[in-house]
């Protein structure tokens, strides 16, 4: 009995030998599957590959064997183009034959010692030309000037929708912010809702407004500046860099308007809602710059524009550059102009 259940073990497990083998197989055929399906496919062999350029990007071809088969993949390559600055009111006006010795890539470059007035370097300065959103920077003048309550709530509506350029806001129609935080962003990010908002909310409405511009541009000096609204979306708000020097130094002794122009971040709560806005001019975060005051511009017949008033070499220094190409190309013509002064270190 004892032989006999012996072999009867042994018969048994002969027996199990093929179905053990089929099932470690098919566990291995499922691991296996399992790993492919976890890396995808990962048996994939390229054979040819196609390129066909079009005039909206390229078409990719590639035969490949994916477990045997063959198979055909096509992909897009968007093709992205940066879309030039269209020609500006400068352009016209032919002010981007004019040479310079820094090559500057703006058609109007005008920097002065603050203290003496000293004219350090020039270009065009006494050309009028639109300045876009520059002209917030009066805006700012204006609302500090007239002592109005800055803690006031100031609610955006209809009328503060940019119907000049069809331009987006972050602030929605019934949003409300106090005078304060609307200049804050104003300045800041240039948010042309709360510059309307402002000029909207002044004693007489912005009618009334625009007027003490264009008063307080006269009281200044400006000649050859005229405002038409407190955004500076109209192709219409115009001054020579010159005359915004002017301006940059009365804005100067306002406090408040040094340090809204030159946060890099600033939270507003409209409706209770936190909105983050940050700086239009990414000078201000740069260490080896120190700035006291600036303000940015940009519509197209404008160009970019950008004001500023820096220390340099221990020195206070106003610089204009106006009608520059490239959404960077300011920036780097103040780089420029700052490295060249570092450089002759001109005598006070």
């Amino acid at each position: 009995m004892v032989k006999f259940a012996r072999c009867a073990v042994v018969f048994s497990l002969i027996a199990l030998l093929p179905v053990a083998s089929v099932l470690a197989a098919t566990n291995s055929h499922k691991n296996s599957s399992k790993k492919h399906a976890a890396h995808g496919k990962t048996h994939v062999a390229t054979h040819k590959k196609i390129v066909i350029h079009t005039a909206s990007g390229t078409l990719v071809k590639r035969t490949v064997m994916v477990h045997g088969k063959r198979k055909v993949i096509t992909e897009r390559v968007a093709l992205v183009r940066e879309v030039p600055d269209r020609p500006s009111m400068g352009d016209s006006a032919g002010l981007k034959n004019t040479q310079d010795p820094l090559d500057l890539k703006s058609n109007v470059a005008y920097v002065v010692d603050q203290d003496s007035s000293k004219v350090l370097f020039e270009k065009n300065s006494e050309v009028s030309l639109p300045i876009a959103s520059i002209t917030k920077l009066m805006t700012s003048l204006v609302v500090v000037e007239a002592h109005q309550d800055m803690d006031e709530q100031i609610e955006v509506t209809n009328d503060d929708i940019d119907k000049e350029k069809n331009t987006s806001s972050r602030l929605k129609i019934g949003a409300k912010l106090s005078r304060s935080d609307m200049l804050h962003i104003a300045l800041m990010s240039s948010e042309n809702r709360a510059a309307s908002a402002l000029g909207r909310s002044y004693p007489g409405g912005l009618p009334a407004f625009v007027t003490a511009m264009n008063t307080k541009a006269k009281q200044l000096g400006m000649s050859d500046t005229h405002y038409v609204d407190s955004s500076g979306l109209s192709s219409q708000n115009r001054a020579s860099a010159r005359d915004l020097v002017k301006l940059v130094n009365a804005a100067y002794q306002h406090p408040v308007i040094r340090q809204y122009s030159t946060d890099s971040k600033y939270v507003v709560a409209p409706g209770g809602k936190n909105l983050e806005y940050g700086t239009s001019n990414k000078l201000v975060i740069n260490p080896a710059w120190e700035i006291g005051l600036q303000k940015t511009g940009y519509i197209a017949e404008a160009g970019r524009c950008l004001v500023m008033q820096a220390i340099i070499e221990g020195r206070n220094i106003v610089m204009v550059f106006l009608d520059s190409k490239g959404k960077y190309s300011r920036l780097a013509d103040a780089d420029r102009m700052k490295k060249w002064l570092e450089t002759i270190k001109p005598h006070v």
